[in-house]
């Protein structure tokens, strides 16, 4: 009899729930809204559970006692108060197979890593790191950024640069294009006129123009060089962070990159990259090229003593294809 495993991504926007055979071949999918529950709480977690997973199912024209094994990954599932929670909502799938939920960061680095295991790093809107090791132990930042001292997102990269036009202005930096590509994208009439005005509400600049700062670093500005290599030895440090938790510096692993800062290129990559190896050279650098939510069904697979290994790379294909 064919074995299935089911795999959710909870997302701080989406949710996906997929279905593969032990064979790595995705029989179904299922897709609804967040339910990461400091937005819509347990309740609305529960809902897009079982509405993403009946999807599911249905595609795969299976029924939920027929899943061998799950894994979940869950935004918004952060600390050890929330697992019986969390678990408790999973508990409305009338699953009864193994099953194991981790941060949403988690999958992604299981479907990531060549081995499953090793460290992830976000780079997006915001920032957050975390990691595992073979055995299961995991190691985190607190993923709350500026507030506990974590940078690495494109809201703290672009409030650096504003620093920077800042010092401009008073004296206590050097001049830098960035001040005029900010007065250029507000429409302020001088740099005065631009820093009363996001004092005062009348202009506002978000995280959506840090690819302003990648261009203008590119262009060869020394100050919007050092705001793009301050982001990345900020990025480094909180993976070493977490190397050090799991006491892994001398060994090889992988680190997968998730976020749209990553874009940037080596800018960004290579100063995090030159401050993780000064502590753990054997650290190996990928992008995230798969859906997260493979990494959950590996995961279920590993719950239920599945090596997933040799149909990694096929669970990896079928799964891009079914997101397609």
């Amino acid at each position: 009899m064919t074995r299935y495993f089911l795999g959710v991504d909870v997302g701080g926007t989406k949710t996906y729930a997929m279905i593969a055979d032990e064979r790595g071949q995705v029989v179904g999918l299922g897709k609804a809204g967040t339910g990461n529950h400091e937005a819509v709480g347990y309740d609305g977690l529960r809902k897009v559970l079982l509405d993403s997973t009946a999807q599911a199912l249905d595609a795969a024209r299976i029924t939920i006692d027929q899943i061998a094994g799950a894994g979940f990954g869950i935004a918004g599932y952060d600390w050890p108060s929330e697992r019986q929670l969390t678990l408790d909502a999973i508990g409305v799938l009338g699953l009864q197979c193994p099953l194991e939920a981790v941060n949403d960061m988690v999958v992604g680095l299981i479907a990531g890593a060549h081995k499953g295991w090793g460290i992830v790093i976000d780079a997006g809107t915001g920032t957050n790191c975390r990691g595992r090791t073979p055995d299961g132990r995991e190691g985190m930042v607190t993923g709350m950024g500026s507030i506990f001292g974590e940078y690495g997102g494109a809201y703290d990269l672009v409030h650096r640069a504003l620093c920077a036009v800042a010092y401009e202005w008073s004296k206590r930096g050097p001049a830098t294009r960035l001040s005029q590509e900010f007065l250029r994208l507000t429409g302020a009439a001088d740099l005065t006129d631009l820093l009363e005005g996001l004092t005062m509400g009348t202009y506002e600049l978000s995280g959506t123009a840090a690819p302003l700062v990648f261009k203008v670093a590119a262009e060869g500005d020394p100050v919007a060089l050092e705001v793009i290599t301050w982001l990345g030895n900020e990025l480094g440090e909180s993976i070493n962070a977490v190397v050090r938790q799991l006491e892994i510096e001398d060994q090889e692993f992988d680190v997968v990159m998730i976020g749209s800062l990553f874009k940037g290129g080596p800018l960004l990559v290579d100063p995090m990259i030159r401050k993780v190896h000064s502590i753990a050279p054997g650290a190996q650098f990928y992008p995230l090229e798969a859906p997260p939510v493979a990494g959950g069904i590996m995961l279920g697979m590993e719950m239920a003593g599945v090596d997933y290994q040799p149909i990694r790379q096929r669970l990896l294909e079928s799964a891009q294809a079914a997101c397609e």
